[in-house]
């Protein structure tokens, strides 16, 4: 089975490859990862000992961003490192000011071994998912503490498999365990993991900090000039198309699309979907800037976010959410909107979330296939101030996993 992952990862590599001649984010994939060790070398002390966090991409980087800085926070000289596996994540936080951000090599045990000699990390800590078989096995022959935060695990993955022994075994190299449900501990006891505790999802703890103390945004307060505001985010076409009837049935309302790729073909597409007419914010905040801003613009009913960064700081400003991904692998992240108290709507695909699952059980979230089933649902929600005060409370109820984790790891 060893043969088989080397292999597989050495295909995933050339795929890349030949993506990367016509795909951005390959291309920033292969590229990135060019000079990662000249980087290290410049920025790490190798004899000191460094924290290191890794993360999938971004949405894993906000999950595990509380424990990152708490721990910051009760111990600020320790040296941390991030590694991101996606150029997503890497772009965005490759500035973070409270760490050395690097992409990951890529997980061959000569990678391995050289990335873990070049950071002389005294732990890890992986958010969520991504189980690299030969950098745990580096950690483990170094007897490096390892811990997964913010864990889930459902029946159907590998680990769980009649022919999932190799995998079970990148499991045994953790030391510890921190997952969202009783699910994911049962799964991991029952194959013998019993290194594990129920800690919650730490991404509460992240949305609640973010809701007490969001970035205001001026602009999008004269945009929205005071009137009930749908925020629509990470937005995929095929969310697009069902939400571009929804302007004119709603003449009242504002609209802000926050799209999750924001290239030049896609916010064009928008444009095109929307009947009303829509408004960029690149745009929109030049001709402010400028003192050039027209009268219609400022009526405009459509906002289309091209910029990435704004969404968390967004939903301050709206009455409801619409999530987006739904129709595609999965819906992308409905916290962020209900800890500012939104009632929150999504497609279909949302099996894999155990916070939409409860959102939609305690009346705060409805799942939509259709244009007619959106329309219902928006309008169950547009004046719905119990579902705004469930979704607030949930979030509110569910922190605290941040806290858990830390009294463990700094033992």
């Amino acid at each position: 089975m060893l043969l088989l992952y080397i292999i597989g990862i050495r295909v995933y590599i050339l795929l890349i490859r030949i993506f990367s001649l016509f795909n951005p984010k390959a291309k920033q994939f292969i590229s990135g990862r060019k000079n990662v060790y000249t980087q290290i070398a410049q920025r790490i002390n190798p004899n000191e000992k460094h924290v290191w966090f890794h993360f999938a991409s971004l949405g894993e980087f906000e999950q595990g961003r509380p424990v990152l800085e708490k721990l910051k926070k009760l111990y600020p000289a320790k040296k941390i490192v991030v590694t991101f596996f996606s150029p997503s994540g890497y772009e965005i936080r490759k500035n973070y000011a409270l760490a050395d951000v690097f992409y990951l090599p890529i997980d061959t045990q000569k990678n391995a071994d050289r990335f873990i000699e070049s950071i002389n990390p005294e732990m890890a800590i992986f958010t969520k998912y991504e189980f690299w078989h030969f950098y745990f096995k580096a950690l483990k022959d170094r007897g490096i503490p390892l811990y997964v935060i913010s864990g889930i695990f459902r029946e159907n993955q590998a680990f769980f498999k009649w022919y999932g022994g190799f995998y079970r075994n990148i499991l045994k190299a953790v030391t510890y365990f921190f997952v969202q449900n009783q699910e994911s501990e049962k799964l991991l006891k029952s194959n013998g993991l019993n290194n594990v505790a129920v800690s919650g999802d730490t991404r509460f703890d992240r949305v609640y900090e973010n809701a007490q103390t969001p970035k205001h945004l001026p602009l999008i307060e004269q945009f929205i000039a005071g009137h009930p505001t749908l925020i629509c985010g990470s937005t995929w076409p095929e969310d697009e198309k069902l939400l571009a009837a929804l302007p004119a049935k709603y003449p009242d309302w504002k609209f802000i699309v926050a799209p999750h790729e924001i290239h030049t073909s896609h916010i064009e597409s928008i444009e095109k979907q929307f009947p009303v007419g829509s408004l960029r914010f690149s745009v929109f905040s030049a001709q402010l800037e400028a003192n050039n801003a027209q009268i219609s613009d400022l009526k405009s009913q459509i906002l289309i976010i091209d910029n990435i960064g704004m969404l968390s700081a967004l939903y301050q400003y709206g009455k409801v959410a619409y999530i987006g991904g739904g129709f595609g692998a999965g819906i992308h992240n409905t916290l962020e909107a209900a800890a500012f108290g939104l009632p929150v709507i999504f497609g279909p695909k949302y099996d894999k979330f155990q916070e939409a699952k409860d959102l939609i059980a305690i009346g705060a979230a409805k799942s939509i296939s259709s244009a007619a089933e959106l329309t219902n649902a928006f309008n169950g929600f547009a004046d719905n101030k119990n579902a705004a005060e469930a979704a607030k409370k949930y979030v509110t109820d569910k922190k605290g996993a941040t806290d858990q984790i830390i009294s463990v790891i700094t033992k």
